[in-house]
Parts: C-alpha cells; sequence; structure tokens
C-alpha cells in the first residue's frame, strides 16, 4: 500500500502534466493557424478582424477573381507535389486510432489549407488546427512514455483544443473531442478534454477575438418558432445529409493525378467569377452564417447564396482541395432557416428571422456532424446565446438527428438483405 501509493501519484503527476503540454501544443497550433490566417487575409483583401460579410466587398471584382486564380494554382501544385512526392495525409480520426502522422505531409497539407483559405477559397478553415494539434499531440505523447490508450486520448483532445483555439469555444473543443472523436463519456476522456480545450483558447487567445463568431441580434421564444423546429428539423436533417453526400461524392472524384493543376485553377476561377454578384460565397462560411443570422437581406437573395455556397463548397472538395465542412454547414442550415423562418412567418408570426437562422444552423450541423451536442455547443458559443431558444433548438436537433438514424438504419437493413 505504501508503495503502491507514490507510484500512482507519479502516474498521476506525469500524466496531468503531458495534458497540460498537449494543451499548450494544441493552443500554440491554433495561435499560429489563426495569425497566418488573419497574416493572409488582411495582405489580400485588407482586413483581419470584423466580418467577411462587412469588408468583402471593398476589393474589386477583379481582385477577388485573381486571389481565387492564385489560390486555385498554388492549391494544385502543392498538393500535387505533396500527394506525388511524400506520403499519404493521415487524417485526424486515424491518428486517434493510432496511426502517425508523417510530418512532411501533415505540415504541407495543413500549410494549403492556410493559403487556400486565406486566399478566400470556399471552404472550412477547422481542419487545419484540429491536424496541427493532433501531430503536435502525437509527438509530445510518443516523447513522453504514454501507452497506448493515454496517446490515444490525448491526441483526441488535442485535435479538438485545437478547434477550441482557433474559433475560441473551449467546452466546443472539449465536447467536440468526447462526442466524436473519441465516442466515450467517462472521467479519464471528459477531464483531460476540458483541461486541454481550456489551456489551448487560453493561449492562443493573444491573436484570436474575445468577441462571439456570429453577431445575433435578440431573440425571443415564441408559441410560431416552436411548432417550426418540430416540423422543419427532419427538413434539416435531410438538407444535412444532402450535402455529406455531395461533399463525399465530389472528394471521391477529386483529380488524383496532375490534372488536379488544370482542374483546380480553373474552378477556383468559377467561383471566383461567381463571387462577384455573390462575394458572401467566399471563405469558410461566416458571410452566410452571418447574413442568415441578421436576416437582413432579402429572402431570395439569401436562398440563391445558400445555393451558390453549397455549389462553390462542393466545388472546392471536388477539385482537390482539403478543408472541413463545419463552419459551410453552419452556413448552410442558417441561410436555409433564415428562408423557411421568414416564410413561415407569413403563416405564423412569431420570433424574428435570427431566431429560426440560430435553431437551422444547430439542426444542420447536427445531422451533417452526426454529433448533436457538439453542434449544440459549438452554436451557442459561436453565437455567444444563452438559453433563450434551447427548447426549440433540442426538437430541430432531435428531428434532423432522426431523419439520419432512420435512413441509415435503412441502408444497413438494405445491405443485409
Amino acid at each position: 500500500m505504501n508503495q503502491a501509493a507514490p507510484a500512482s501519484f507519479r502516474w498521476l503527476a506525469r500524466l496531468s502534466a503531458v495534458t497540460v503540454l498537449v494543451g499548450i501544443g494544441a493552443g500554440l497550433s491554433g495561435l499560429v493557424v489563426s495569425y497566418l490566417l488573419h497574416l493572409l487575409e488582411h495582405i489580400t483583401y485588407g482586413f483581419g478582424e470584423g466580418t467577411f460579410l462587412d469588408e468583402l466587398p471593398t476589393p474589386s471584382n477583379l481582385h477577388r477573381v485573381l486571389a481565387l486564380l492564385i489560390a486555385g494554382v498554388i492549391g494544385g501544385v502543392g498538393w500535387w507535389a505533396l500527394r506525388r512526392f511524400t506520403r499519404k495525409v493521415v487524417s485526424v480520426e486515424a491518428a486517434v486510432t493510432g496511426t502517425k502522422m508523417p510530418t512532411v505531409a501533415t505540415l504541407g497539407n495543413v500549410a494549403l489549407q492556410i493559403v487556400i483559405v486565406g486566399l478566400g477559397a470556399s471552404i472550412g478553415r477547422e481542419v487545419a488546427p484540429r491536424e496541427l494539434a493532433a501531430f503536435v499531440s502525437g509527438w509530445i505523447s510518443d516523447r513522453t512514455g504514454t501507452t497506448s490508450r493515454e496517446r490515444r486520448i490525448l491526441v483526441a483532445c488535442g485535435a479538438g483544443a485545437g478547434l477550441a483555439a482557433v474559433y475560441d469555444v473551449p467546452l466546443g473543443g472539449a465536447v467536440f473531442a468526447v462526442e466524436i472523436l473519441l465516442a466515450e463519456l467517462s472521467l479519464t476522456t471528459i477531464v483531460p478534454a476540458l483541461v486541454t480545450s481550456s489551456i489551448a483558447a487560453l493561449v492562443a487567445s493573444v491573436v484570436t477575438s474575445h468577441h462571439a463568431l456570429y453577431t445575433v441580434p435578440r431573440v425571443d421564444l415564441s408559441p410560431s418558432l416552436v411548432v417550426w423546429s418540430v416540423l422543419a428539423g427532419p427538413v434539416f436533417g435531410f438538407g444535412a445529409l444532402g450535402f455529406v453526400r455531395l461533399a463525399k461524392w465530389a472528394g471521391d472524384r477529386r483529380p488524383k493525378t496532375w490534372t488536379i493543376m488544370i482542374v483546380m485553377p480553373a474552378i477556383f476561377t468559377g467561383v471566383g467569377l461567381l463571387s462577384i454578384l455573390f462575394p458572401q460565397i467566399l471563405g469558410n462560411g461566416r458571410a452566410l452564417g452571418q447574413l442568415g443570422l441578421t436576416g437582413t437581406a432579402p429572402l431570395g437573395f439569401i436562398a440563391l447564396v445558400v445555393v451558390f455556397k453549397l455549389v462553390s463548397t462542393v466545388g472546392t472538395i471536388g477539385a482537390g482541395a482539403a478543408g472541413g465542412t463545419l463552419t459551410p454547414s453552419l452556413a448552410l442550415g442558417s441561410g436555409m432557416g433564415a428562408v423557411l423562418g421568414g416564410l413561415w412567418l407569413f403563416v405564423f408570426p412569431g420570433s424574428g428571422i435570427s431566431a429560426f437562422a440560430l435553431v437551422a444552423a444547430s439542426a444542420f450541423l447536427a445531422a451533417s456532424m452526426k454529433a448533436p451536442v457538439t453542434a449544440l455547443v459549438l452554436v451557442l458559443e459561436f453565437t455567444g446565446q444563452g438559453f433563450t431558444l434551447l427548447v426549440p433548438t433540442m426538437l430541430a436537433i432531435g428531428g434532423a438527428m432522426a431523419v439520419g438514424y432512420t435512413l441509415d438504419r435503412r441502408r444497413r437493413l438494405v445491405g443485409a438483405a
């Protein structure tokens, strides 16, 4: 007993120290990604803080098209070289299971994502900090003598902390690690997830904004919103499932040879030309998300931006670019919610359009990620909203998730038959 106690204390002290190091490493990863993105956006579009929607129309039409063309050329050549001459990029999910992330391929993949997103490519920015943080966490774990289970938890927590750092969402990053990457709810996963995400967000706060990612007008609960949430939840489930399948379809058909050096610049230039009329399609989706959450534009215009954002994001993935779909999913849900909520108000007046967009963003994101708790927490942190709309949001998420579960179950039954 006397010998076991010091051994247990040493184990706990060592693991605690490693967890803190992972949090710091993830925070530095998020800090680097955020700084480089802000720097590139400032050089390209002349802004660093503020929303993409407010600042983007400043550059000329030619400026935007050229920026996307350059992004396509750099991305096409870069990913061709990376996939031709280096080892295969290892995803965060594979890294959690124990697969080592190759140094050159990982860092190159992260760098290319930063470049194309900073230049305005229509894809999420959240994969780069997750990959870099997972790589750093794996490196720390390997050099501190952790067990395979400890390494798995630390890499997952590091990846979630990378997300927390770049968006200043400490709780969302922790829940992401536990619900999505680990799929295990226990003290051994919750505690390190909370610690690493908190530390990472604190470290990255040197360069990240302390304000909510989205500015949302006052939202109110109403019977109209509750009824709409029940009816519209499954609609967002179908929409999210369609987006996920389109993205997978496009990813499976991306160029795998030198043709990427032609396809990517061509598609990116097409997105740039489309942005002349709809500049809100550029970037990771923040512009469309803000457009839906404010609800100040005509519903027809928002609907068109939703369609073209979907096309541009799927096209960017199909062109061979790596990146995320988290913020694009939130944006698509927000835009859809603003349009459908605006139309619903003609039938059953109640809450403002912002409330409908907020509920829809949560439901769409939950269904696309298959992670209801993560989506709910992320939207709450992204918008800085409290629990006013918690009931309709949970109802909509439930309806959206039910669609995905039912269709997956049906597909499994058909496959088994």
